[in-house]
């Protein structure tokens, strides 16, 4: 299963592009995993953060970057806020679990001849 990722927030910064010199498309985009199953959907701590240029269409690695993209991406860091972890079962699971219930219970009212076949 390939890891899934949602975009928690995008920041604009004005520096230059190492690559087209512009100093409108900078985007800093950081994105948090989250996990999607039949029975539930998580969402995780792991984030990342990359760096794009809407004008040159391009993706910039931390090699390529200055000393004021750096600065200015760490500034970002440490303004950032992840959503919080969490677990939400989908209908499926709680289904299987009340099944699961129903028979441990009736197992133990046969068990104990409170019901009897």
């Amino acid at each position: 299963m390939k890891p899934q990722y949602i975009t928690v927030k995008i920041a604009e910064l004005n520096n230059h592009c190492p690559e087209c010199y512009s100093t409108e498309g900078l985007q800093l985009i950081f994105n948090q995993r989250y996990k999607e199953t039949k029975l539930y959907k998580a969402i995780t701590n792991d984030t990342f953060e990359e760096l794009r240029c809407k004008v040159c269409q391009t993706d910039i690695f931390p090699v390529r970057w200055n000393d004021d993209i750096e600065r200015v991406v760490d500034y970002q860091k440490k303004a950032f806020q992840s959503k919080p972890r969490s677990f939400k079962l989908k209908p499926l699971a709680w289904v299987l679990f009340l099944t699961i219930d129903v028979l441990i219970i009736l197992g133990i009212l046969v068990a104990l001849d409170v019901i009897k076949f």
